[in-house]
């Protein structure tokens, strides 16, 4: 008895998609909500200030060689991600994003800061202030947490 050996199974050749697959303008992240609605709205563009995590590593370090400046939280708005610090000396209000904020609490009105200030493009007319740090949170006033608990009265 003989036996014959069988052939090995028959496996089809992969091929490439017949037209080439290129990426759109603007970009989209996967698991965002612009994929499902098909189209891109200007409240999906991205912003142009820059957050911790967009700022270029230049202005960081820039920033981050940079004086520290005093000042007060002059209103912040939690579900909006970002505020404005009016500076000690009096001049123009100060932006700030949260993603910039250092620190447990959530600044409120009156809250003492210090920052430092990296310029906003593309022009780097404005500023805005990274690592605020509270120093003095305004007395008689309920802070919170970033978990959300409430401390003080």
């Amino acid at each position: 008895m003989t036996s014959e050996p069988t052939p090995p199974p028959v496996v089809p050749p992969l091929h490439s998609p017949k037209s080439p697959v290129w990426p759109t303008f603007p970009f989209h992240r996967e698991g965002s909500r612009v994929w499902e609605r098909g189209g891109v709205s200007s409240r999906d563009l991205p912003s142009p200030l820059p957050t911790k995590r967009t700022r270029t590593y230049s202005a960081t370090a820039r920033a981050s060689a940079g004086p520290v400046f005093k000042g007060v939280c002059k209103q912040f708005s939690r579900s909006q991600g970002h505020g404005f610090i009016t500076p000690e000396n009096g001049s123009e209000d100060i932006f700030v994003h949260v993603s910039d904020i250092e620190g447990e609490y959530v600044p409120v009105e009156g809250d003492e800061v210090t920052y430092k200030m990296c310029p906003i493009p593309p022009k780097n007319q404005k500023f805005q202030a990274v690592e605020v740090v509270l120093t003095q949170l305004a007395p008689h006033t309920p802070h919170e947490t970033w978990s959300g608990q409430v401390v003080g009265s």
